[in-house]
C-alpha cells in the first residue's frame, strides 16, 4: 500500500506543480488583457480626437474655397 500512496502523493504534487503554472498563466493573461483593454481605449480616443480635427479641417477648407473669387483667367 505504500507504494500506492506514493504514487498518489507524487500524482498529487505534479498536479499541484502543473495548477500553479495554468494560475500564473491566467494571471498573466488577465494582466495583459487589462494592458490592452486601456491601450484600446486611449487609441479609440485619439481617433475619435482626429476625426473631429479632420471633419474641422475639412469644413474649414470647404468654407474657405468658397469665399474666394475665382482665378483670374475666368
Amino acid at each position: 500500500m505504500t507504494s500506492a500512496d506514493d504514487k498518489l502523493q507524487e500524482r498529487l504534487a505534479e498536479l499541484e506543480v502543473k495548477l500553479t503554472f495554468i494560475d500564473e498563466t491566467v494571471q498573466g493573461l488577465a494582466t495583459a488583457d487589462a494592458s490592452q483593454a486601456v491601450r484600446i481605449a486611449a487609441l479609440e480616443h485619439a481617433l475619435r480626437t482626429l476625426r473631429g480635427e479632420l471633419s474641422s479641417m475639412r469644413s474649414t477648407l470647404v468654407d474657405d474655397a468658397r469665399n474666394e473669387p475665382p482665378p483670374p483667367h475666368y
